[in-house]
């Protein structure tokens, strides 16, 4: 039996966890997709590459299967940028694999052909070029730099005749995947001596801890300390956000700053915990004061220059929190609990419908497993502020990069990955419209996860900001009546079931009836534009 180099691709992304493979063939892939197969990676037809993409991302954050993309040369790869860029500043740890022309033919054949690597190298933590004889020293560098440190995405260029060609190398071993350790005793002795003379410390978490599955052991170190905590939109979860030392998820809601940089200006000691900045809006720039001492643990170095470290801790978190443990002297007194009550006060339905009312609803109706996704928009900002979420990875969405045309693909992964739980996707009206043609890839892949996309005609986020700065209305409202997309009649033509809300009572019908059938959902809650107003 013969082996190929697409053989040998396989057999390395299956040795290093990946079960599935998204995109959408081209005459350049198709030796490289049947090597995939081969190796037992199921390949999912998506309509575009950057659908692809989320739904890789959905199903690593459900199973923690290694994410993979494949993109045809030319059109397919440039498709893709945004996906790619997203997995970069949303520290996922992505296998882009793209056909290409062998380099003799590239010298005299100029059709669809540039250079790959060129173009994604500022959006990728490395970018290979596989070489005969070389491919699978080639894929497990790959692979260990994508998954080491920060996770990240990885781009994989492979000739045509490299995917093609017999393979006569040797098994190349598996690189090692480097795990963050303990930090050097000096700077844990400095950080264990200002946490037992904190009176009011305050921790918050981010990104990196859900990569490094740190929610259990920072919620065991809070409680056991009497910290609060606060987490990134990413972050949600860490903590169970039922616990009263939690904050809820944070980064880009200016009331809900109101309420938590008051708290976090009143803390002596500042914790971060895989606390990774890009999430954040420009509000959360050197947030922490002259009097706060601030320890960073983190599992690589930071480099972002968003606010300054006086203790840098560079080690897993969990290794790191048990090292840190100490008697914890009195601390606080009712100001988290205040703080936490204002929050849950601040973002509290009127009970007049709009949005408020569309995301309590489904959080009553919804089981407690459910797993959320969230597009970007004025909705996002709300919903992460009113959804609770008991365990992490439960709100997935772009926070990094804030992409539209997100939600519905991440929850097409995740459901792929997690059949048996409920998955709900919100969208607003112009990031569904962005991304319509992963209806039919629900269809076909049979996932029946419900949508509930928010209908108000306007690119509303855009559009309050437009009005903030007094600039005249210009290119964010979509037309009104005569223009509006008819979401449910689109459902229907997609093979789903899809139906127009206006009041509680009906979207909590629809929305329990929704968990039992067999196709998606498609719930268009139609609002009053305007509606975020004063919201977040």
């Amino acid at each position: 039996m013969t082996t190929t180099g697409a053989d040998l691709i396989g057999a390395a992304l299956a040795s290093a966890g990946a079960t599935h493979a998204f995109g959408i063939p081209g005459g350049e892939v198709l030796g490289l997709m049947q090597g995939l197969d081969a190796a037992g990676l199921r390949f999912v037809l998506v309509k575009h590459e950057n659908g692809g993409g989320f739904m890789a991302e959905g199903l690593w954050h459900m199973t923690g299967a290694l994410p993979v993309l494949v993109a045809t040369l030319g059109p397919g790869v440039t498709n893709a940028v945004n996906v790619v860029a997203n997995a970069m500043q949303d520290r996922v740890p992505l296998i882009f694999l793209t056909g290409c022309v062998d380099a003799s033919d590239a010298e005299t054949y100029t059709h669809q052909v540039f250079d790959h690597q060129a173009m994604l190298r500022p959006v990728v933590k490395g970018s290979f070029r596989l070489a005969p004889g070389a491919v699978g020293a080639g894929m497990a560098k790959a692979i260990a730099l994508a998954t080491s440190g920060q996770p990240g995405p990885v781009h994989v260029d492979v000739p045509i005749g490299v995917a093609e060609g017999l393979a006569t190398e040797a098994p190349f071993p598996r690189l090692w995947v480097t795990a963050p350790g303990l930090p050097p005793p000096a700077g844990l002795a400095e950080a264990r001596l200002a946490l037992e003379q904190a009176r009011r410390p305050l921790a918050i978490a981010g990104v990196d801890a859900v990569n490094e599955t740190a929610g259990m052991a920072i919620t065991d170190f809070c409680r056991a300390h009497r910290i609060p905590l606060i987490t990134t939109y990413k972050g949600k979860g860490l903590m169970p956000e039922a616990d009263p030392l939690c904050l809820g998820g944070a980064g880009l809601s200016p009331k809900a700053d109101r309420i938590l940089m008051p708290l976090i200006a009143q803390a002596d000691t500042i914790l971060l915990l895989g606390y990774d900045p890009i999430e954040m809006r420009i509000g959360w720039r050197n947030p922490f004061g002259a009097h706060q001492t601030v320890i960073e643990v983190a599992a690589t170095r930071r480099d972002h220059g968003m606010h300054r470290t006086d203790i840098p801790l560079t080690g897993g978190t969990a290794l790191t929190l048990a090292a840190l443990t100490h008697d914890a002297p009195p601390r606080w007194t009712s100001e988290p609990g205040a703080a936490r009550q204002a929050l849950r006060q601040a973002f509290a339905s009127p009970g007049t419908w709009g949005p408020h009312e569309v995301f309590a609803t489904l959080r009553a109706v919804m089981p407690p497993e459910t797993v959320i996704t969230a597009d970007s928009g004025a909705h996002r900002i709300l919903v992460s502020q009113m959804w609770d979420c008991p365990a992490p990875r439960l709100m997935l969405q772009s926070s990094g990069l804030c992409t539209m045309a997100c939600a519905v693909p991440l929850a097409a992964g995740a459901k792929i990955g997690r059949p048996k739980a409920p998955v709900l996707a919100f969208v607003g009206d112009a990031g569904l419209e962005m991304g319509a043609g992963e209806l039919a890839t629900l269809s076909a892949q049979d996932l029946p996860i419900v949508i509930c996309v928010l209908v108000d005609d306007s690119l509303s986020l855009i559009e309050m900001k437009q009005r903030g700065t007094r600039r005249p209305n210009l290119g964010v409202d979509f037309g009104g009546p005569a223009a509006r997309t008819d979401f449910a009649a689109l459902a229907r033509a997609f093979g789903g079931h899809g139906v127009d809300v206006s009041d509680s009572r009906t979207l909590a019908s629809e929305a329990a009836a929704a968990l039992a059938r067999p196709t998606f959902t498609l719930i268009a809650a139609q609002i009053a534009r305007r509606s975020y107003d004063g919201a977040f």
